[in-house]
């Protein structure tokens, strides 16, 4: 029975390690050994940060829309309470849009929310 001859599989291995930790710093970037554990390491972290990256924008709409509604009288909680009683079903992401970018409709559904939680 032949050996196995696993040159090219093993050189194709390494190179798409290599490719992926090219701009690594060091031996991180050139020596396989280095380069295979920061690129799974690297791996690891972009799956975990791409769930971080939308706890973090959530956090910025919300700080976003506390801060315009707070200019129209309303506290957050108080905001998204009124949004709901009143029927409006605008996300967190449309909503802070709205804050930052047309500051008039924001005031026209402040004004609905208010309303909404007087009646």
């Amino acid at each position: 029975m032949p050996r196995v001859k696993r040159s090219v599989n093993a050189q194709k291995k390494r190179r798409k390690v290599l490719e992926q930790a090219k701009g690594y710093w060091g031996y991180k970037n050139s020596h396989y050994r280095f380069a295979k554990e920061q690129v799974e390491h690297s791996l690891v972290y972009a799956y975990r940060d791409r769930k971080v990256r939308k706890r973090t924008f959530r956090r910025l709409w919300i700080t976003r829309i506390n801060a315009a509604a707070r200019a129209h009288g309303l506290s957050y909680n108080q905001f998204v309470n009124g949004c709901s009683k009143a029927g409006i079903e605008l996300d967190r992401k449309v909503l802070a849009d709205l804050a930052v970018s047309d500051p008039a409709a924001f005031e026209a559904i402040a004004a609905q929310a208010k309303a909404a939680l007087e009646a």
